[in-house]
């Protein structure tokens, strides 16, 4: 029978399946209408359980409508756990290749799989705006709406936060001095080299903008008797860092506020740390980000910045998953453009370093908390919740190894008026 005859015949989902697989499926899939796709014996399954899953995936192709489905409970993953379905990924990664039907070829297949499925099916509860609507209701990277999109990915539940991340509660990429050391040895040793390369000496002032749950505040403070101020818009992540500095007993050195970046007023402080915010901040803005931090550090003081970047220096826009899911508003780019808008804002940069397989470690180990913890993550979360941060550590932990993204620390001085940076003829910390 020819694809043309189709037309106006019922065609059974996993024949739709084989005909947009080139070379067909490596997993065995399988469908309600009990049609089935992909070798029999696989080890790593997908069934599509309903006909909303089928209309998520014929109205959104690509990984917007698989990440629906599953999301959704519609689209279930087998061979895998749900909290780590990095073997899953890789494996679709590197053997599945969708192709574009032609029109006519479209056609058919909507028509023989029902073309009542090409009808959009509300998103699940935990996508977030497109960025069309997040446009018409306010300026990309405004106060509001950054604060708005902070919180739609930070204010989960610092309860699940705390399974998931561990009791160092840093959401960051760790640093693994030696392969067999622990997530709370490497994120220790993290914020350590952060405090080493800024310098941090007893006595001296921090600001550490996009403070998460206070990590490195009160490791400065508590590790090197520095005066720290960190900021954060996540009303739930300031909250839990002053009772974890009331904990701590570090009340008279370690402070952290609710509230944006651009409205820290204090200046002329020793040193400056921004662990994860860069991201979030836009690119076009980068000027101001870097004039702003450099109008807070005094003469001689250092800027260490920590961000996930690209290995290129080309506009890339983030994918629909993690754009609508994940990070919204995020955006990346090389740590050469970071560099030039750093250098092009008065301050010098010093040294730059590369963490990206430090972070695929990072992500493994938050995948095992998941995994650990599902039920309870589930029963605080949900499973759909609980479902797109499985998804999304995995994916990005095969991101950094495949070298599709990476991790950047650049530290840069401002110096005097006479160039003076009181930086060292060569890094002066331990590698």
């Amino acid at each position: 029978m020819s694809l043309g005859s189709t037309a106006s015949a019922r065609m059974s989902i996993g024949e739709a399946m084989d005909r947009l697989v080139r070379g067909g499926l490596p997993v065995r899939f399988t469908a309600y209408d009990g049609s089935s796709a992909g070798p029999p014996d696989a080890e790593i399954g997908l069934h599509l359980k309903t006909e909303r899953g089928l209309a998520y995936l014929m109205t959104a192709p690509g990984d917007l409508g698989m990440a629906r489905a599953y999301v959704s409970g519609d689209l279930d993953l087998t061979g895998v756990h749900p909290a780590d379905p990095y073997d899953a990924m890789v494996l679709l990664k590197d053997h599945t290749k969708f192709r574009m039907p032609t029109p006519s070829e479209g056609i058919a297949i909507a028509r023989g799989l029902g073309l009542s499925h090409l009808r959009p099916p509300a998103p699940p509860p935990q996508e977030h705006l497109p960025r069309w609507r997040r446009a018409v209701e306010g300026l990309r990277h405004s106060m509001s709406r950054d604060a708005e999109v902070i919180s739609h990915h930070y204010d989960v539940s610092n309860r699940f936060y705390e399974m998931v991340l561990g009791p160092s509660m840093a959401y960051t990429c760790a640093l693994y001095e030696t392969p067999d050391a622990t997530l709370e040895e490497a994120q220790f040793a993290k914020f350590d080299l952060v405090a080493r390369k800024l310098d941090l000496k007893p006595g001296q002032t921090l600001l550490d903008v996009g403070c998460g749950w206070g990590s490195m505040v009160r490791h400065a403070a508590r590790e090197y008797g520095v005066k720290a101020l960190g900021v954060t818009l996540s009303l739930e992540q300031a909250e839990w860092a002053k009772g974890a500095i009331d904990r701590e007993g570090l009340g008279d050195l370690a402070e952290v506020r609710h509230m944006d970046y651009r409205d820290v007023l204090e200046g002329d402080f020793d040193a400056i740390s921004s662990i994860g915010l860069l991201e979030h901040i836009g690119v076009r803005n980068y000027a101001s980000y870097f004039s702003h931090l450099r109008g807070r550090l005094k003469p001689g003081g250092r800027l260490l910045n920590h961000c996930i970047t690209r290995a290129h220096n080309k506009h890339q826009e983030t994918g629909a998953f993690i754009d609508r899911y994940v990070f919204p508003d995020g955006e990346l780019i090389g740590s050469g453009t970071i560099i030039s808008a750093a250098q092009d804002q008065g301050l010098e940069v010093q040294h730059s370093e590369n963490l990206r397989l430090h972070y695929a470690a990072t992500l493994r180990d938050w995948n095992k908390n998941l995994v650990d913890n599902w039920d309870e993550c589930v029963k605080e979360v949900g499973e759909g919740t609980a479902r797109v941060w499985g998804l999304y550590i995995a994916g990005s932990r095969v991101g950094f190894e495949r070298d599709e993204i990476e991790l950047h620390q650049v530290l840069a001085t401002r110096n005097d008026d006479h160039g003076v940076s009181g930086f060292p003829m060569r890094p002066d910390w331990k590698a």
